[in-house]
């Protein structure tokens, strides 16, 4: 009986079921355990004030949020130097004091032995500073022009209203910074680049350099213009302040410039929670990152990835697509065509980094030098393209893609009957306008599993992004008002590597952690995003080419 079932195949598609299935749950299993360590850390945690009892035995004041928990040994902690009672396990908090700025660390473990009082005050605020992390503490007053205006129970709501009035200045101030007066910088580098080439090629007219004249007097006039307004806003901005006490006791004013959120989690109902939260989800998303890429937001490095994904699309299809093209429908099928076919395959298998060298050696050093010398003389010794930019990345990825999308394509052109192609050429087409009417559009959905193969592979290397392109921090993105619009030769941020900066290279790691969640958990929603419009396309061409084949 058990040795019929076993002939019946049954068990391997139940062994393979089972597979299946312990694949799925341990995938989102996984995708769960990022989003619970990643998205948690937007919520507005509740803020504690301990009084707590130091090695000294001196009592000092804490205030913070408990970061994280552990039961440790007594033992351990006695061989550490901490004098605690008794034997077993004892609970310990990782406790974010923030407030960095003060004590010179803003996270610190405590005892839960060691801790003689604990509260919750509902005044007790946080406020999410440009600079030096969050701060702890009480608000005592508000200032304009460090005179205090606001003292007591009304200073909070006062607070809140100017709060709102500068982060809408320093909204218009960035726009100015670099919106307006950056596109006069760019004008005027690019009048700068032609008067250089001027002079390299000897062209002395006169009427091409007081055209150049009259353009930067233009600009030079409305970049005085830009900077008044830009004098008057920072006037504005840095003429309200706060007074802060904080856990030590010391009395700190903060310039309200400084600050993007002041809050008092203690006092907030779940529907306040619930707001601030979809609010700072949002600023994650769409804000530039700060505090060394541990605050702030990701928009960049989204921007970055998505950018350089379809630039490598747009690149790595037709390469593919003609070279599967040549093997299928041209190529004489031999010794030759199958030792090309074993060294594609064998292309798939090469470590990402190989690729990430030959494109610096060769897209950036030799096509990019080269580029610079005929094209852009009047940059150097300044590299236009002979430095590593989003072009160069793309196309790196797009050779590291390419033997996916040969062999995709290549078993779709398979797929397609024999008869097709004869009876097209039957009816007086030639070989190539079968090839582009009928064959093509038949194998485009093969196509385009081949790119969706190819953005799930791109969208998550880093290691050869490192050597030409992908920086830490972009100061512009590439993609802006200035003409040509898309600049590829740019520098960019890319999702992959953030998650690598943050983790492995942040000055604050327990800060940083939870952005590392965050990051990785948006990076798979970006592939997954790309891939399904892929998928999409892909499903909508086979059904609109399934009559022809059958």
């Amino acid at each position: 009986m058990i040795k019929q079932w076993f002939k019946s195949g049954s068990p391997w598609v139940w062994l393979t079921a089972s597979a299946v299935s312990v694949s799925l749950i341990l995938v989102f299993g996984l995708l769960l355990l990022i989003a619970a360590r990643g998205l948690g850390h937007f919520w507005p945690a509740t803020v504690w004030e301990f009084d707590y009892q130091n090695q000294s035995g001196d009592m000092i004041r804490l205030v913070g949020e408990i970061h994280d928990e552990e039961l440790v040994g007594a033992e351990r902690l006695r061989d550490a130097g901490i004098d605690v009672a008794g034997d077993g396990e004892i609970t310990r908090y990782l406790l974010k004091t923030g407030n960095r700025d003060v004590s010179g660390q803003d996270f610190r473990w405590v005892i839960d032995p060691k801790i003689q009082r604990r509260e919750t005050p509902d005044t007790l605020m946080v406020v999410e500073r440009r600079e030096w992390g969050n701060l702890y503490g009480y608000l005592n007053a508000v200032q304009e022009n460090q005179q205090p205006i606001d003292v007591g129970g009304g200073a909070w709501e006062n607070l809140q209203q100017r709060l709102g009035r500068v982060n809408k200045i320093f909204a218009e101030i960035r726009q100015l910074e670099k919106g307006e007066i950056g596109a006069i910088n760019y004008g005027l580098e690019r009048l700068r680049l032609r008067e250089r080439a001027l002079e390299l090629k000897g062209d002395t007219d006169s009427a091409k350099k007081s055209e150049i004249k009259k353009e930067r007097a233009a600009f030079n006039a409305e970049y005085e213009g830009l900077q008044k307004q830009l004098i008057d806003l920072y006037a504005e901005i840095n003429r309200d302040q706060m007074m802060v006490s904080v856990a030590s006791g010391q009395t700190i004013m903060v310039p309200l410039s400084k600050v993007v959120h002041a809050y008092r989690p203690n006092d907030m109902s779940v529907l306040d929670k619930m707001v601030f939260y979809v609010k700072k989800l949002w600023e994650f998303v769409s804000d530039e990152p700060r505090e060394a890429n541990t605050e702030g937001g990701i928009f960049p490095a989204i921007f970055g990835t998505v950018m350089m994904v379809i630039i490598m699309s747009i690149m790595v299809v037709p390469f593919g697509v003609v070279a599967a093209v040549y093997l299928r429908e041209y190529a004489r099928q031999g010794p030759l065509t199958r030792l090309i076919r074993i060294a594609v395959n064998n292309l798939a298998g090469v470590p990402s980094i190989v690729y990430g060298v030959f494109g610096l050696g060769f897209f950036v050093y030799f096509l990019g030098g080269n580029i610079d010398q005929l094209f852009y003389p009047e940059a150097l010794p300044a590299p236009t393209f002979g430095t590593p930019g989003l072009m160069w990345a793309s196309l790196t990825l797009a050779l590291l893609t390419v033997p996916v999308v040969i062999v995709a394509t290549e078993e779709g052109l398979s797929r397609i009957p024999k008869s097709v192609r004869e009876g097209s050429l039957a009816l007086g087409a030639t070989k190539a306008e079968t090839l582009w009417r009928t064959v093509l559009p038949m194998a485009s959905p093969a196509i385009m599993t081949g790119m969706i193969l190819a953005i799930a592979r791109a969208a998550g290397e880093v290691a050869p992004l490192m050597l030409v392109g992908v920086v830490k921090l972009a100061p512009t993105l590439p993609l802006d008002g200035n003409l040509p619009f898309l600049h590829l030769d740019r520098k960019f941020m890319h999702l992959g590597f953030h998650i690598y900066d943050v983790g492995f290279q942040s000055p604050n790691v327990e800060a940083a952690r939870p952005l590392v969640y965050a990051t990785a958990l948006l990076l798979v929603l970006v592939i997954v995003a790309l891939n399904l419009v892929a998928v999409a396309i892909r499903n909508r061409l086979r059904e609109k080419y399934r009559a022809l084949e059958n």
